[in-house]
């Protein structure tokens, strides 16, 4: 499915309204690498916040987006219309701590990633410390942090029916938290790693 989506960019609100005319869906990471919003220049931030035809991703890892704002993008659009992302980079569930990127090479140093020049590129961050981050540093309700983690980004995609949520037909792929919202066990696809044995 074609999911058109603007970011990156210092497009005014109007231009985002036409492209949204023109079908695109979705604003990739909100807040970053792009004008703040201000009080006669909107921008794509504040076509994205309010825009209902807009889904809005966002990088909850504490260094990427204030909480403050990240609040403010859920009280704006409901967890309906944020969708969770880590935009990870290779150092994500590696040992890595550097990696070339369009020939550039990215360092990792406390959990950011930054060019030599210090501009952050990517985010050392998966999805269970997305979700966690989200309930501990933003506050924000568990049930809208965990819906914007799974239902929002599968409707997005058109995924929904297969994805995002327990519900007959769907793949059954399920992540158990403990109360401090680490990973215990995950299965993919109603099997777990265990199920799948050494040879998988």
């Amino acid at each position: 499915m074609l999911c058109p989506i603007a970011g990156h960019s210092e497009a005014s609100a109007a231009i985002v309204k036409q492209a949204v005319d023109d079908g695109a869906t979705g604003v990739t990471h909100l807040f970053n690498a792009m004008p703040p919003l201000s009080a006669r220049a909107p921008g794509i931030i504040g076509a994205a916040l309010t825009d209902e035809r807009l889904t809005a991703g966002l990088i909850v890892d504490g260094i990427h987006v204030d909480p403050v704002s990240i609040r403010i993008a859920f009280a704006a659009k409901g967890a309906e219309r944020i969708a969770l992302v880590t935009d990870a980079m290779p150092t994500v569930g590696s040992s890595l701590d550097r990696f070339e990127l369009v020939g550039r090479t990215i360092n990792l140093a406390d959990g950011r990633l930054t060019t030599q020049e210090g501009v952050l590129a990517g985010a050392h961050l998966d999805m269970a410390s997305a979700v966690r981050n989200a309930v501990t540093l933003a506050e924000l309700p568990l049930e809208d942090v965990l819906r914007a983690a799974s239902l929002t980004p599968a409707r997005f995609l058109g995924l929904d029916a297969e994805r995002g949520a327990l519900v007959a037909g769907a793949r059954a792929d399920m992540v158990a938290l403990t109360k401090e919202l680490s990973v215990i066990e995950t299965w993919i696809g109603g099997s777990t790693d265990a199920d799948q044995g050494p040879g998988r």
